[in-house]
């Protein structure tokens, strides 16, 4: 339910921007992030990323839901969603942004295109402006894009008790990768 929720909110706010050109869509989009640790390694997962790519106007959009990242570890999920995220509060982190040099991106070819993202990412309520390398592959008119960036957590206002310090790092390595298939409006 929570997913069907946030899909109609990001197609709410994709539909309100006047789209001419060709709009692209995922539900399971994937998410990733890696902390490198003293003590303790930590990957968390999630194949629920919704995103919307609007190819001429190069802009995009993707939110996920906080409480859909697994674990390793059922007590690491615990801990990460209430004592660190607290996802009651700050249920989804969400990104909208552009293509920074997109022109050279031809969207009815096969290609492999490195691109520059540049937008707005709000995690645990506080938005930070990011600017990320990623590529866009084209195969068979099928779009996957992927991105891959460092995060640091005081950034988000994101708490780690002195007692794990040295469980979690400071810093957080977050893949992105969503394969689009096209969306038309009914």
């Amino acid at each position: 339910m929570k997913t069907k929720k946030t899909s109609l909110w990001l197609l709410a706010a994709m539909l309100t921007i006047n789209t001419t050109g060709q709009i692209y869509f995922t539900r399971n989009g994937q998410i990733s992030f890696f902390s490198r640790a003293p003590l303790e390694n930590i990957t968390a997962y999630n194949n629920e990323v919704t995103s919307f790519l609007d190819a001429q106007k190069r802009e995009f959009a993707f939110v996920v839901l906080i409480k859909s990242f697994k674990f390793r570890k059922a007590l690491m999920e615990e801990h990460f969603n209430e004592n660190y995220m607290e996802s009651n509060t700050f249920p989804k982190a969400n990104f909208k942004g552009n293509i920074l040099d997109g022109g050279n991106i031809d969207f009815s070819k096969d290609g492999i295109y490195h691109v520059t993202v540049k937008g707005d990412l709000t995690i645990h309520g506080v938005t930070k402006n990011l600017e990320a390398p990623g590529t866009i592959t084209i195969s068979n008119g099928l779009i996957n894009a992927v991105s891959n960036f460092k995060l640091q957590v005081k950034d988000f206002n994101i708490k780690i008790p002195s007692t794990v310090i040295n469980n979690i790092a400071e810093t957080v390595d977050v893949s992105v990768s969503c394969k689009y298939d096209s969306f038309k409006r009914s």
